[in-house]
């Protein structure tokens, strides 16, 4: 073989194997909107640093470099409750989305003093004007932590290959995470303030409480594009986790998953997951009053 033929082989050869490895990578998992600390507007002290750079994407990525372990992130809109995160200590950021649309937002940092109280480190105010109201509802945060990387990734893929629209790509995920997930009774048990599902933990498992399915649902969803929201809030008397979807024929359907023939119906994976899908149990989920939002993710 002469040098020429050499090379066009070798050219061939490795756009053989570009290809390849193209076609190797999942058609959600190429486009998985990933939040991006830029620094091209930050706000901060010695401790914490605010990137607001993307802000205008609904979200904002807050760190600590301090020495103190406990640190605890609010975030507040003027007439809209109060939102409490942990933050870790690590000196990583940390996405959090501005749940509660358009308007003037302020961040609050705090370092714990003792037991329950905290001194605030940092505050900063800041002006969010929305590219669109669905944004916050597609990246992932700090309660639904996924990316193009992650394993529900493929699998939302293979769940919704054929769906024709947005509704049933919900059908797909939903019906796989309450035919595969089950309730995770000793996790409800022991499970202590401040924790976040690991999306792909629980798929390894197939097991989790109400907050591991929500946010195992959320992701797959948005990962396929769909705007969700991770809700949390009281059913009856409990604390707990459920989701709301947004289609482009009916927006925003809320708390609503399931649908019977006639209409949308409320259905929460975890109910209707650990009830085996009994009449009780999905009469009682198809009754929007039994449940209470108080914070959308």
């Amino acid at each position: 073989m002469n040098g020429k033929s050499l090379r066009t082989a070798c050219l061939l050869l490795l756009l053989l194997v570009l290809f390849s490895c193209r076609a190797g990578i999942s058609a959600s998992a190429a486009n998985v909107r990933t939040p991006t600390a830029s620094g091209a507007v930050t706000y901060g002290n010695s401790r914490v640093t605010i990137d607001a750079s993307n802000i205008s994407e609904g979200y904002v990525m807050v760190k600590y470099t301090g020495s103190n372990p406990k640190i605890k992130v609010q975030i507040s809109k003027d007439g809209v409750e109060t939102y409490t995160y942990n933050l870790n200590s690590s000196g990583n950021y940390e996405v959090f989305p501005f749940s509660e649309g358009n308007g003037t937002y302020t961040i609050k940092v705090f370092e714990n003093i003792s037991g329950n109280q905290y001194s605030q480190a940092f505050s900063q105010a800041v002006s969010v004007q929305l590219s669109s109201e669905l944004s916050p509802f597609l990246y992932p945060n700090q309660f639904c932590n996924f990316s193009a990387s992650s394993a529900v990734v493929p699998l939302a893929d293979e769940l919704t290959k054929d769906a024709a629209d947005e509704l049933a790509k919900v059908a797909g995920v939903y019906n796989w995470v309450v035919d595969n997930i089950s309730y995770d009774t000793n996790l409800a048990a022991t499970v202590s303030s401040g924790y976040l599902p690991d999306v792909d933990s629980v798929l390894a498992k197939k097991k989790g409480i109400c907050f591991d399915y929500a946010a195992l649902m959320t992701s797959m969803l948005r990962a396929e594009d769909v705007p969700t929201k991770l809700v949390v809030g009281y059913s009856g008397s409990v604390y707990h986790a459920w989701i709301s979807v947004y289609t482009k024929a009916s927006g925003w359907v809320d708390n609503v998953i399931y649908f019977d023939g006639n209409a949308w119906k409320l259905m929460d994976p975890t109910f209707a997951s650990n009830g085996k899908r009994s009449a009780a149990i999905m009469d009682y989920i198809g009754n929007g009053s039994n449940y209470r939002t108080r914070f959308s993710y």
